[in-house]
């Protein structure tokens, strides 16, 4: 759930970016527009790109755009349009309508309110989107993935920095370590909760310069006693995509890292904090199927508390890294 939460957060900057460049004189989208909104369908997302309802409002395809078609790492494409949702009266765009076709031809839809719009609105929008994402999964990281892309990623960033984890009085202190919950990739394949590794346990390690791996034996797994750490998060995506005459093709692979902010990490530009790494900025992460070593851009870093909690980091017997949620990471 709080994957879902912080993705969604993707969302609304995202969609308040998309208000602000383009509604000189918005207005908010009502909860009875919101809902007959809903009831609105395209009957052929190839060729209709401006269609009336009620003669009240208006679905006009946002931009002139083809549709993307998003391949997840289960190897499943799905397919997002997107359509402004205007009111004819002034010809006001009050929100941005989402078709989301999944692989059988189902199709799901979700009406992304304007920024203006009313709290009960959004929360009606956010509840929609997490059935959704109940049935699809990782529906919300890929509409985020397309939303970021097309709705201003620079604005969002702006946003976004405006709140750290200060305002939430976390421990901001010497420690360099990762919740317990993260997932260290051992030397069988398999991965293992941080806080249930053990002296003796194999895990692998990955020659920053080569990137060939070997496996190492961990001498001691360090544990900080419980505090409020400051925790830093970051979404990491691989999107490959490829421009065909039906649309845009996307692979697109994700991951999620979390360490305290002063955790080292290994990105494309050489050695970094994690909390000092940027949107944008490239890490170096394990592809999971092939096992080689692929370059994730940040799509989302957020920093918060994440309440009361130990935290740990391994020392192994040689190596400098290790795999922490298929991302290479330093060990200290």
């Amino acid at each position: 759930m709080r994957k879902s939460l912080f993705t969604i957060c993707l969302l609304v900057m995202g969609n308040l970016a998309f208000a602000q460049n383009v509604a000189p004189n918005p207005r908010p989208l009502t909860m009875d527009e919101y809902k007959k909104g809903k009831t609105f369908s395209i009957t052929n997302l190839d060729e209709d790109t401006y269609v009336k309802f009620e003669n009240t409002f208006v679905l006009d395809r946002y931009e002139g755009r083809k549709p993307y078609f998003i391949t997840g790492s289960d190897g499943l494409k799905k397919r997002i349009d997107l359509y402004k949702f205007i009111a004819r009266e002034g010809m006001q765009e009050i929100g941005l309508m989402v078709f989301y076709t999944s692989e059988t031809g189902k199709r799901y839809q979700a009406l992304v309110p304007d920024f203006t719009a009313d709290a009960a609105v959004w929360e009606a929008y956010f509840d929609d989107i997490d059935n959704i994402n109940k049935v699809e999964k990782n529906f919300i990281l890929k509409l985020s993935y397309v939303l970021s892309k097309e709705l201003s990623f620079q604005q969002y960033k702006v946003i976004n920095g405006g709140k750290v984890s200060k305002d939430e009085s976390a421990k901001y202190g010497t420690a360099i370590c990762f919740p317990g919950d993260e997932l260290v990739t051992m030397s069988n394949g398999l991965k293992k909760q941080l806080k249930d590794v053990k002296s003796g346990d194999k895990i692998i390690t990955v020659d920053p310069v080569t990137h060939q791996s070997s496996t190492t034996v961990v001498k001691q797994l360090t544990e900080h006693e419980p505090e409020n750490y400051a925790i830093t998060q970051l979404v990491l995506v691989l999107a490959n995509e490829h421009d065909a005459a039906d649309g845009l093709n996307i692979n697109l692979s994700a991951k999620v890292v979390k360490a305290t902010p002063n955790h080292p990490m290994l990105t494309k530009n050489g050695n970094s904090k994690i909390g000092d790494i940027g949107l944008g900025e490239q890490v170096l992460c394990m592809n999971e199927t092939t096992g080689k070593y692929e370059t994730y851009t940040v799509l989302k870093k957020d920093e918060h508390a994440d309440g009361v909690q130990k935290v740990y980091n391994i020392v192994a017997e040689k190596g400098s890294t290790l795999i922490m949620n298929g991302v290479m990471v330093l060990q200290k």
